[in-house]
């Protein structure tokens, strides 16, 4: 094989994207370690006003459960009465949009972001990621950049969605699939 052909780790190139300041990314990352990212019960009320300091958007009646890992609060948007399970990690390199009524369960990931595998400099992509109302991501479950789920969809246990989930659909499987429509009795 060429060696024009192999990826080259030292051409990767990562100028355009700016998360922001340093300092702030260095403070949220102890933070972070400190009142999400671990076991311990830290009150949701004091996350969640610590989320709202950083700049993250959220709603009434939302619950962060232990050992959630999330990447920059300022790229991130919660509706109200929403679920987000432990172990949760919510990449969010770029914006998160969780809409009302949305559950994100244990061990799920939300990934913003990818790697030009095409491209000798193995290029960083980014893109947002929408969770519609109502939408229910399972356990141990990924959402990859660039994803909507749309409402009342639900992405089952350890299944990934690289690519947009109709509403009121039940998806499993990797590549996700659908496999029936989700309805929703009294």
């Amino acid at each position: 094989m060429l060696e024009e052909n192999r990826v080259n780790f030292s051409a990767y190139k990562n100028n355009e994207y700016y998360p922001g300041p340093k300092v702030k990314i260095l403070i949220w990352t102890f933070i972070n370690a400190f009142f999400f990212n671990n076991s311990f019960a830290v009150f949701n009320s004091l996350k969640l006003f610590i989320l709202k300091i950083f700049g993250a958007k959220i709603g009434a009646n939302v619950l962060i459960k232990q050992s959630v890992n999330i990447k920059y609060p300022w790229f991130l948007k919660i509706g109200n009465n929403v679920w987000i399970g432990e172990g949760v990690w919510i990449d969010n390199l770029t914006q998160v949009s969780i809409g009302n009524n949305v559950c994100i369960s244990q061990g799920a990931m939300l990934l913003c972001g990818n790697h030009d595998y095409k491209k000798k400099s193995f290029d960083l992509i980014l893109g947002e990621i929408q969770l519609d109302e109502g939408v229910w991501i399972g356990a141990k479950a990924i959402v990859c950049p660039g994803v909507k789920c749309h409402t009342h969809s639900i992405l089952t246990v350890g299944s990934i969605a690289s690519q947009n989930l109709d509403g009121f659909t039940i998806y499993h499987g990797n590549p996700a699939k659908p496999v029936r429509k989700r309805v929703i009795q009294e």
